[in-house]
C-alpha cells in the first residue's frame, strides 16, 4: 500500500539504482514502465488501469487520475490499458473539516 500524506500526496521511497535496474529488467520481459506521479513504476503490459492503482495501494473510489495530460473520466477506466511511457498524475480525496 502506498502511504499519503495529509494533503492527499502518495509517498514513495525509491533508490534510484535499483529503480533504474528493475526499469530495465521489466522493459527486457516485455514489461511497461509508466509514471505515477513522476516516479517511474513497472507495470505488466496491458494492465488495466483500475488494477494497477488498486496494486499501488489507491482506494478507486477516492481518486482523480489524469491520464497523459487529460482528467480521465472514472468511466473509461476499465477499457484503459497501460502502456511504456503513460504519465498518470494521482490526487486522493481528503476530507476534513
Amino acid at each position: 500500500m502506498v502511504p499519503v500524506e495529509g494533503d492527499g500526496t502518495a509517498v514513495v521511497q525509491v533508490n534510484q539504482v535499483n529503480m533504474v535496474q528493475v526499469n530495465q529488467a521489466n522493459i527486457v520481459q516485455g514489461n511497461n514502465v509508466v509514471q505515477v506521479n513522476g516516479e517511474p513504476i513497472p507495470c505488466q503490459s496491458g494492465t488495466r488501469l483500475p488494477d494497477f492503482l488498486t496494486s499501488l495501494g489507491y482506494q478507486v473510489r477516492l481518486i482523480a487520475v489524469e491520464y497523459n495530460g487529460e482528467i480521465l473520466h472514472r468511466q473509461f477506466w476499465e477499457e484503459t490499458l497501460l502502456a511504456s511511457g503513460d504519465r498518470l498524475e494521482v490526487v486522493t480525496v481528503v476530507g476534513g473539516g
